[in-house]
């Protein structure tokens, strides 16, 4: 079961709706991807905070239907 870069980016966008999301698939097999994400709510966000409000947002689909996915966060201010 492999997961679509816009449906990864879609969900992102619904969990954060002011983020930049970018995807890139890195095999090109639709199981391993890299995100890069920047979003306001990061503000003030340890790395881990961060990347839990991303996996949130993506609801359950981690190590399921998305088997690899190398996380980028930031807030506006830190790029």
């Amino acid at each position: 079961m492999t997961m679509e870069a816009g449906e990864i980016e879609r969900l992102i966008k619904e969990g954060l709706p002011d983020a930049e999301v970018l995807i890139e698939d890195l095999r090109g097999d639709g199981n391993h991807y890299a995100a890069k994400v920047v979003s306001a709510s990061f503000a003030g966000k340890s790395r881990v905070q961060q990347h839990q409000m991303v996996y949130t947002a993506l609801r359950g689909r981690m190590g399921g239907e998305l088997h690899a996915l190398a996380l980028q966060t930031s807030a506006p201010e830190d790029t």
